[in-house]
C-alpha cells in the first residue's frame, strides 16, 4: 500500500505542477500533507517536516546568501563582459547562443556546485534569450542537463556517494567512466545544436553590427546593435522576421521595435545603471574566484563562505546602508521565491522517507527485476537510475537502493565498479528532479514555470542518460 501511495503522491504532484492546476510550493506542501494522512500518520507530519527541513535548512541558507552575492556581482557589472563577449562571438545567431549555453554551462559546473553553475549561466545568457526572444526553457533545460553530466564529477556528489556506499574508491568509479561521460556531454552539444536551429528557424536571421554612439559619448565609442534581417539599424534594435517574412524596420516604430529604454529586462548590458562599480571589477573578480576556490577546496562550509561573501561584496561595493538595504531588497523576491521552495520541498521528502514510502518504492522496484536479469545489474542499475533519483534524493539512492542492487548483482558476478558506474547514468534527469534545490534556483532566475521546464526537459534529458549508458556498454565501461 506505501508503495502504490507512494507513487500516487509522485504522479500527483507532477500532474499538477505540469496541468498548472498549483504551484510548485503549494504542491511539495500540501500533497504530501495529505498523503501522511491517508497513510494514517497524520499525527507525525509535524516531525516528519521537521526532520525535512533541518535536513534541508543549510542548503536553504546556502541558496539564500549565493543570489545575494551574485545578484550584487551581476548589479556591479563583474559579468557585463562575459555578456558582451558572448554576444560578440555569437553574433545574434540562436544556434550559437544555445551552445553557448551548454558550453557555459559545463565549464562552470567544474566547480562542482549547480546552484552555482546555474547563477553564473542563467546571469550571462538570460539576457541573451530575452533580447533575442528565444525561448528561456531552451536555456534552462540545456543547462540542467550539461550541469547533470557534468555532477558525476568526483567533487559533485553522486560518484563520491557511490563509492562511500560500495566501499570503492572514487577514482577507480569515475575515471574509466570518462569516455561515456564526454559522449553524453556531446550528446547535449548536439541537442543544443539541434534546438539552436530551430529557434534560429522559428525567429529569423538576426545579424550584429557596430554603431557610432550617440553624440557627446566619443567619436570612437560604439555600441553593438542587433537588427532582423532586411531591417534598418536603430539604438539596440532587436527584430526578428520568421522563414519568408519580411522584418520590420527597427528604427520605426512598428511593433516589432525593441529598444533599450524599452525591455526592462535586458539589465546586464545597461551601460547607464547606477549600481556599476568599475573601479572595483578586479576585487570582484578576485573576491569570486577566492571563493569559489574556498568552496572547491572546502576550506567552510558552503553557506558560510556565501554568507561571507554576500556580506562582504555589499560593504565594499555599497558602503552606504541604505544603498545595500536597496540591493537586498532588489533581490529579495528571488531569494524568497528559491528558499520558500526549499523548505516546501522539505515537507515533500520528509513525508516521503519518514512514513517509509520511498523504502518500500524502492523494495518494489528491485523485487520486479527479473531473476535472469541477474548477469545484467549493471545494464538495470543504469536503466533504474532515471526514474529512482529523479523521484529521490541521492543520499536516498546511493545509500538505500545501490547496496541492494549491488547484492544482486554480486550473486551473478557483476562487480561493484560497475554498479558504481551504472549508477551515475541518471544525473542528467537528475538535476531537474523536483526534489533538487538547484533547480529551482534555474527557473527562479530564468523566470520559468517549473512545470514548463519539467515538460520541456524530461524526454531530453532521459536520452541523454540512455545515450551515456549505451556508451558504457559499447566501451566496455558497464
Amino acid at each position: 500500500m506505501l508503495t502504490i501511495l507512494g507513487f500516487a503522491m509522485i504522479a500527483t504532484f507532477l500532474v499538477l505542477i505540469m496541468m498548472k492546476k498549483m504551484s510548485p510550493i503549494a504542491a511539495l506542501v500540501l500533497i504530501p500533507a495529505l498523503f501522511c494522512v491517508f497513510v494514517g500518520k497524520g499525527a507525525h507530519l509535524g516531525d516528519y517536516v521537521i526532520d525535512g527541513v533541518s535536513s534541508l535548512a543549510p542548503t536553504a541558507a546556502m541558496l539564500m546568501f549565493a543570489i545575494v552575492y551574485f545578484g550584487v556581482m551581476i548589479d556591479v557589472g563583474l559579468f557585463d563582459p562575459i555578456v558582451r563577449g558572448i554576444l560578440r562571438f555569437c553574433k545574434a545567431d540562436p544556434m550559437r547562443i544555445v551552445v553557448g549555453t551548454a558550453l557555459l554551462a559545463a565549464i562552470v559546473s567544474l566547480d562542482g556546485d549547480g546552484s552555482t553553475t546555474f547563477m553564473i549561466t542563467v546571469s550571462a545568457m538570460y539576457p541573451l534569450y530575452k533580447r533575442l526572444k528565444m525561448s528561456l526553457v531552451v536555456m534552462t533545460g540545456v543547462a540542467a542537463m550539461a550541469n547533470g553530466v557534468m555532477n558525476t564529477l568526483p567533487w559533485g556528489g553522486p560518484t563520491a556517494r557511490a563509492a562511500t556506499a560500495l566501499k570503492l574508491d572514487a577514482s577507480d568509479v569515475f575515471v574509466p567512466m570518462i569516455p561515456a561521460l564526454l559522449v553524453g556531454l556531446l550528446g547535449v552539444v548536439l541537442l543544443a545544436y539541434v534546438l539552436g536551429l530551430r529557434e534560429r528557424r522559428r525567429l529569423g536571421a538576426l545579424t550584429l553590427v557596430e554603431t557610432p554612439a550617440e553624440e557627446g559619448a566619443g567619436a570612437r565609442e560604439t555600441e553593438t546593435v542587433l537588427v532582423g534581417a532586411g531591417s534598418g539599424t536603430g539604438s539596440g534594435a532587436v527584430t526578428g522576421a520568421g522563414p519568408g517574412e519580411e522584418a520590420p524596420s527597427a528604427g520605426g516604430s512598428g511593433a516589432g521595435t525593441d529598444t533599450d529604454a524599452q525591455d526592462d529586462d535586458f539589465r546586464g548590458l545597461d551601460p547607464d545603471r547606477p549600481t556599476l562599480r568599475p573601479k572595483l571589477y578586479w576585487f570582484n573578480a578576485l573576491l569570486t574566484v577566492v571563493l569559489l576556490t574556498a568552496m572547491i577546496m572546502e576550506w567552510l562550509p558552503i553557506p558560510v563562505l556565501f554568507l561571507l561573501g554576500a556580506a562582504l561584496a555589499l560593504t565594499v561595493n555599497f558602503p552606504h546602508i541604505p544603498d545595500q538595504k536597496a540591493r537586498i531588497a532588489a533581490h529579495a523576491d528571488n531569494v524568497l521565491n528559491v528558499s520558500g521552495m526549499v523548505f516546501a520541498a522539505a515537507v515533500f521528502t520528509g513525508v516521503l522517507q519518514g512514513t517509509g514510502m520511498v523504502d518500500h518504492m524502492a523494495e518494489w522496484l528491485v523485487g520486479i527485476v527479473p531473476e535472469a536479469m541477474g548477469p545484467h545489474m549493471a545494464l538495470v542499475t543504469g536503466v533504474l537510475s532515471l526514474p529512482l533519483t529523479y523521484f529521490m534524493s541521492n543520499d536516498g539512492f546511493y545509500f538505500g537502493v545501490l547496496p541492494v542492487l549491488a547484492e544482486a548483482g554480486a550473486a551473478h558476478g557483476v562487480s561493484p565498479l560497475e554498479m558504481a558506474r551504472a549508477s551515475l547514468v541518471g544525473q542528467p534527469l537528475h538535476m531537474s528532479s523536483p526534489l533538487v534545490p538547484a533547480v529551482y534556483v534555474l527557473v527562479g532566475m530564468a523566470r520559468v514555470e517549473f512545470g514548463d521546464h519539467t515538460r520541456f526537459v524530461v524526454k531530453w534529458a532521459a536520452l541523454t542518460c540512455l545515450l551515456i549508458l549505451a556508451a558504457g556498454i559499447l566501451f566496455g565501461i558497464i
